[in-house]
């Protein structure tokens, strides 16, 4: 009854609050050189606008690939020396928009909102001014300058299958030992309970290694996707994801009396959150607060950011450091649970 009637209430709020093709409060830089009354005036603008949030104020442009690389921001806007020397007397004024196209969509609607944001202001100052005052936008798109769309989509779809194939079918295996009875009795085994729901979701691990392995292959081979970071990082992560998802599939299980019910939690209770609250397709940062918040206990979420700054910005360890601990926690979490609840049964 929970699935039947409960399901479909989550998923009309997900989808009605979390896809939307427009972007609200997305982090972005600003690297003012020129710093006078009338830079001030547009970046108060832009920051008084619901779309963006002025996250950092950079004093070079050597310091935007590690802004990038961080992850929070999504854009940068350098103004030009002498911005309201060259508006007045040259009658025009250059802003550089910088937009990191990891997510070819976002930026592409970062960079039309920045603009419409300074035609409105030329259009404000231009009312009496003779000739016309005009600010002229350049783009520049980091990591993904053509704007493919299979640089968003492999991280994506590497990380839903691995969370499905890992989760559902870990859950799915140990939940038919338990319909059948025959999970009790490799549990009052000699063997461990660890050692038992290890050697259940053993196999997996390499399964999902080799899945992982084909979709960069593909996607290296076929779309050009680029891996700029360490392989060496990248395969740890992928692992160490892996290994989040089976002890989740692991923690189904235990509250799964049937292969049913371990299905329907799967692929309900993952699939849609991976897909909508990851920020595989839909910018969390657009989302309700609620949602934002929610979205920080799905693993999906941590390791599409990790996967994408690896292989698309070439980021290192120290910079990824805090979504590897997050992973680390959460599978740690998981397998604890776990445990403690095949303990209890065995009371």
């Amino acid at each position: 009854m929970f699935i039947l009637f409960g399901m479909p209430i989550a998923q009309i709020m997900l989808f009605g609050f979390a896809i939307t093709n427009e972007i609200n409060n997305v982090n972005i830089a600003i690297l003012d050189k020129s710093k006078d009354a009338e830079t001030h005036k547009i970046i108060n603008k832009i920051s008084a606008s619901a779309y963006f949030k002025i996250n950092q104020e950079i004093t070079n442009e050597k310091q935007i690939e590690s802004v990038f690389k961080k992850g929070k921001v999504k854009a940068v806007l350098v103004f030009e020396k002498n911005f309201i020397k060259n508006l007045q007397t040259l009658k025009q004024a250059k802003v550089q928009v910088i937009t990191d196209a990891t997510d070819p969509n976002v930026a592409n609607t970062i960079s039309n909102y920045v603009n419409a944001i300074l035609q409105n202001y030329t259009h404000e100052i231009n009312k009496n001014n003779k000739p016309n005052h005009q600010i002229q936008t350049q783009t520049r798109l980091y990591y993904n300058p053509e704007l493919k769309s299979v640089f968003t989509f492999v991280p994506g779809v590497m990380t839903i299958i691995l969370m499905l194939v890992s989760a559902m079918m870990t859950s799915i295996s140990i939940t038919r030992e338990k319909e059948l009875g025959t999970m009790e009795v490799l549990l009052v085994s000699p063997l461990k309970p660890f050692q038992v729901i290890v050697g259940k979701v053993f196999p997996y691990i390499f399964l999902s290694i080799i899945n992982a392995a084909i979709i960069l292959l593909l996607g290296f081979f076929v779309f050009g996707m680029p891996i700029e970071g360490n392989i060496f990082l990248l395969a740890f992560e992928s692992v160490l994801f892996i290994t989040t998802a089976l002890s989740l599939g692991i923690l189904i299980s235990t509250v799964s009396q049937t292969q049913q019910t371990a299905m329907m939690l799967s692929l309900m209770g993952l699939m849609l959150p991976v897909i909508i609250l990851s920020g595989f397709i839909f910018p969390i940062s657009s989302m309700p607060l609620l949602l934002q918040v929610i979205s920080n206990i799905i693993p999906a979420k941590w390791f599409i950011i990790i996967i994408k700054a690896v292989l698309l910005k070439g980021a290192t360890l120290d910079v990824i450091w805090k979504e590897t601990l997050i992973l680390v926690g959460m599978t740690v979490f998981f397998i604890a649970v776990s445990i403690k609840k095949y303990k209890i049964r065995l009371e």
